[in-house]
């Protein structure tokens, strides 16, 4: 009798504990609070026993009574959960229904206590058991056709769902079949049978078992629940065994009761005890995993290689590869990751991390319809991977921070040195440009060109070295293209402009003219040899970018010097710098904006200017001129 309401109690204190579980789950899943109000009505029917036990029979006799609330509670989950991704004609007449079945259920209940549906017998085993009678037997009979009509619609469900939802019905199918077997000893004594309920000793695993097939394929969280569960009601199992073992024992030895055991026999049993949890622990919970997640080989020496692994990546698209080739090595199975600046990814299988506003945080798209273990898998590497991405962005910043840094230090550097040199130079240019006064014309006039491009070097490395100090305004862009047109030497070069008269530019005037004669004299450069050579400069705003493009049919640029082309010094034309492009691409930087090279876009070459701007004023685009 003691083992009978032990059973009974550990019952209810589960049932309780899981129904407040999923009613917090209900939040997320609208099919938990019905299941938390059957865990409920589990646990008031065992509190039901143990109240006629105690001597309380009458709140006993009407807490058993209330049985068939537990397998409406069970039939409208059913629905609920049957109906969650699929929806028909049947579903919705017997959602419909599911009101006045609470209705007629709440009914029975009343009569059944109005008219003494249950009384108070006892037997050889217990002093109160409870025992149907009367209308009970309806009673009975309805909550028996509630829990057929619960399965039948589960039923429905298994033939209309597939994958995980399938697989739940699966397991809500054989635990349905355990309770059963369980639930019949209950009726034992009110047929008349003098026998012992042994099978609602094992209740506590029934419960465990129906909200475990249900939810396990949903929910990650109640598989963590579970695994620990599984792995202390197995180790309760042997530790009952090994204490009905000890007392026998002690029996055949002629011991009294345990309060006259002598104190160094209680200290040599809890030692055993304790030795044999120690001993089976280990074996028990490697049990426990190989049931709750089965094919699982997530080893401490394995996570401790893929985090290794994952670290040494020095980019997001290294990152990304690896990870990929772990996990899908791991799984048997094509998986895709998704990180900061990779494609996006086409598998079936993804795990996607992301930079929130506070934190990363990961995503796992198509893995709803995976086995728990495949999920649990999915869930540790994308913690792993959550961590590596963090350890990577911060790499990423400090090298940048280091190159930026270096970047200032050589240009300091620069920019002294080429201040002295520039003042070296420009001394003996002058005199060499003095004396050249009294030469031949065609002489001097040779000697003020190679003047000219020694000042125009000197410019450039000053302009490169140099700080730049930017004074912004708004400047109407096709005006200043005019006057770089007239004042330019095209030297047989043809010139079209496509801008718009009203657009208008947030830059520097002066800067903004450096970077359009250096991609100007590089384009006619290349350009005045070959026939019909033409240059043309186009502009288009969108809402707040302004894009400049400068094309001209000049010989492409091979493919081999693109990567290099605006590093100073790579310069390929005769005469130039190897600084044009560098200067562009610090002032463009210096704009907040950015070139690039296109051959794209019906042109052999085109640079491309990107230009960001602020909301006022209006630009507009329209009455594009040509010329």
């Amino acid at each position: 009798m003691l083992l009978f309401e032990i059973s009974m109690l550990l019952t209810s204190a589960c049932a309780v504990l899981l129904a407040g579980w999923l009613w917090w789950q209900g939040q997320r899943q609208r099919a938990m609070p019905a299941l938390a109000g059957f865990a409920a009505m589990m646990a008031l029917w065992c509190a039901g026993h143990i109240a006629i036990m105690q001597g309380w029979q009458t709140l006993g006799m009407a807490l058993v009574l209330a049985n068939p609330l537990m397998p409406m509670f069970f039939l409208h989950f059913a629905v609920r959960f049957v109906a969650t991704g699929y929806s028909d004609a049947l579903l919705a007449r017997i959602q419909r229904t599911i009101p006045l079945l609470y209705g007629l259920t709440v009914v029975l209940i009343l009569l059944s206590w109005q008219f003494q549906g249950g009384r108070i017998t006892h037997s050889s085993h217990f002093e109160a058991f409870f025992a149907f009678q009367g209308i009970g037997w309806v009673n009975l009979l309805y909550t028996v056709l509630l829990g057929i009509a619960a399965h039948g619609v589960l039923a429905y469900g298994w033939r209309v769902h597939s994958g995980n939802r399938r697989r739940s019905i699966e397991a809500m199918f054989m635990a349905g079949g355990w309770g059963l077997m369980l639930a019949t000893s209950f009726v034992f004594l009110s047929f008349g049978l003098d026998w012992y309920p042994w099978p609602m000793l094992l209740l506590p695993s029934y419960l465990v078992l129906l909200v475990y097939g249900v939810v396990r394929y949903q929910l990650l969280g109640i598989n963590a629940f579970a695994n620990k569960a599984l792995l202390w009601f197995v180790m309760l199992v042997l530790v009952m065994a090994l204490m009905a073992l000890v007392s026998a024992s002690l029996g055949q030895l002629g011991m009294r009761a345990l309060a006259e055991v002598p104190a160094w026999q209680l200290w040599l049993y809890s030692v055993v005890l304790l030795l044999l949890a120690s001993a089976c622990y280990q074996p028990v919970a490697r049990l426990a995993r190989g049931l709750i997640y089965p094919g699982v080989q997530l080893t401490e020496l394995m996570l401790e290689r893929w985090r290794q692994q994952l670290q040494k990546s020095e980019s997001w698209s290294e990152l990304a590869h690896l990870s990929e080739q772990l996990l899908s090595q791991q799984l048997r199975m094509n998986v895709g990751v998704e990180l900061p600046d990779t494609p996006l990814s086409t598998a079936a299988l993804k795990i996607r991390c992301q930079r929130g506003l506070q934190d990363w945080y990961y995503e796992l798209p198509g893995w709803e319809d995976v086995t728990p273990g495949y999920r649990l898998q999915g869930e540790v590497f994308a913690a792993l991977l959550l961590s590596s991405c963090r350890i990577l962005e911060q790499s990423l910043k400090l090298a940048d921070a280091e190159r930026k840094r270096l970047d200032q230090e050589h240009l300091v550097e620069l920019g002294a040195l080429s201040a002295s040199i520039a003042h070296e130079l420009r001394n003996p240019l002058n005199i060499i440009s003095m004396a050249a006064a009294t030469t031949p014309i065609e002489t001097r006039s040779h000697i003020q060109q190679q003047l000219k491009r020694a000042d125009r070097l000197i410019a450039d490395l000053l302009s490169y070295s140099g700080q730049l100090s930017l004074q912004c305004s708004w400047l109407p862009l096709r005006p200043m293209l005019e006057g770089l047109k007239a004042q330019q030497d095209w030297q047989g070069v043809q010139v079209e402009l496509q801008v718009s008269d009203s657009l208008q530019l947030y830059a520097d005037s002066y800067r903004l003219q450096q970077v359009m004669i250096n991609l100007v004299d590089n384009a006619v450069a290349f350009c005045r040899n070959q026939p019909e050579s033409m240059i043309q400069i186009a502009a288009s705003a969108t809402d707040q970018m302004i894009e400049i493009q400068v094309h001209n049919n000049g010989p492409a640029i091979p493919a081999e010097q693109r990567a290099a082309l605006f590093q100073p010094f790579v310069s390929k034309r005769s005469g130039g710098s190897g600084l044009g492009l560098a200067i562009v691409r610090r002032i463009m930087q210096a704009h907040g904006g950015e070139v690039e090279h296109r051959d794209d876009l019906g042109w052999p070459v085109s640079f491309v200017l990107h230009f960001r701007q602020p909301q006022e004023p209006m630009i507009t685009t329209q009455d594009t001129a040509h010329e």
